[in-house]
């Protein structure tokens, strides 16, 4: 019999009736603010967001109104889900001008959660996937809407990475290879049917890996859903979000990343379009942002389809794994999208083969 899952549960002893641990337990984090001094007054929160791996609350007391950031239950491994690690990027970042959520507070105690947590400032705004809000019913805010989350790209990707609490943040050299390595190892881990296509393209990837042109702080999985823009116009990008898989490295794989999960009605949709809205018209396209990130970094772009390709192919690696703890019932479907995947997953690839015919 599979355990019933209970996401917020008022006390302790509820908690420690439960096989399996809840999200959120009351009565610790109240007993935590207050020891911390954040606010006053009883506890009310809400969950903001879908994610099925770090799960965010919206907490609030009678006189702070701040959000609380944790890692899935165990016994997922904690070396992809670091908290810890995740405030303190957002906190060096901040210190370099970067639009991140101010920290509030890191706890590593893991008797108050399960697992180590942090408290960030509420962030007002609006996270735009796949509904227009109506900052961006004027085309001429939809337009600067694209080009806001590139702009705030190449200023994250003009970072100095020579400052030491930013170098410390990771080892760019040999990036690219170990993401085409790593992936490479997850296939077999992850996976229950056969797919020649994994296998080619990661070969063809190793064989045709460009030289990095610049270090940068990468973010890892940037895209619009990641970006809280401001509820008025003009448009602005108010703060970048989830930064779990954030490093040094190449930063035209934020850029490929990115393009791969923007829809814009001139390309052949997968299940990493992500923000279907922007394909309505008024949005620019692919080639827009392309051609603007250019100008604003100077890198040369010409070996972009490699990157976008091999965006495709991790996703398609990641999502085959979402997808084989669906089937084997130890994951909730993620809305649509994992009923998807049977056949998503071989059209990523098929995708990132022909982004990658466009360079040999």
């Amino acid at each position: 019999m599979t355990a019933q899952l209970v996401d917020v549960v008022e006390t302790s002893a509820q908690a420690a009736a439960l096989d399996v641990p809840p999200l959120l337990v009351l009565d610790s984090v109240t007993d935590h603010l207050d020891a911390r001094g954040i606010g006053t007054g009883p506890v009310r929160w809400e969950r903001i967001g879908e994610g099925q791996s770090n799960v965010t609350f919206r907490i609030r007391r009678d006189d702070v109104d701040i959000v609380l950031r944790r890692g899935p239950r165990p016994p997922i491994p904690r070396s992809t889900h670091d908290m810890v690690r995740e405030a303190r990027i957002q906190t060096v970042l901040g210190g370099q001008g970067i639009a991140v959520p101010t920290i509030v507070d890191v706890c590593e105690d893991e008797s108050v959660l399960g697992v180590p947590f942090y408290l960030m400032d509420f962030v007002p705004g609006t996270v735009v996937t796949d509904t227009r809000p109506a900052v961006l019913e004027n085309p001429d805010q939809r337009r600067r809407f694209g080009e806001a989350l590139i702009d705030q790209l190449a200023a994250l990707h003009d970072v100095d990475v020579t400052v030491p609490a930013v170098a410390a943040l990771g080892r760019p050299e040999g990036y690219l290879e170990r993401q085409v390595a790593l992936f490479s190892s997850l296939w077999e881990k992850n996976t229950r049917r056969s797919l020649p296509a994994v296998g080619r393209l990661g070969a063809w990837l190793e064989a045709n890996r460009p030289d990095t042109q610049r270090h940068s702080v990468v973010h890892g999985d940037y895209r619009a859903g990641n970006a809280m823009i401001a509820a008025q116009a003009p448009v602005a990008v108010a703060a970048i979000l989830d930064w779990e898989m954030s490093t040094l490295g190449d930063p035209l794989a934020d850029l490929g990343y990115f393009l791969a999960t923007y829809s814009d009605g001139r390309h052949p949709r997968t299940v990493m379009d992500l923000t279907p809205v922007t394909g309505q018209p008024g949005f620019p396209s692919r080639a827009d942002l392309t051609a603007r990130y250019r100008d604003l970094t100077g890198l040369d772009l010409t070996s972009l389809p490699w990157y976008q390709a091999l965006a495709l192919w991790k996703a398609a690696i990641f999502s085959e794994a979402i997808y084989t703890r669906w089937l084997a019932g130890e994951a909730p479907a993620a809305g649509d999208f994992t009923g998807t995947l049977e056949h998503g997953v071989p059209a990523l690839l098929d995708a990132a083969s022909e982004v990658a015919a466009t360079l040999t």
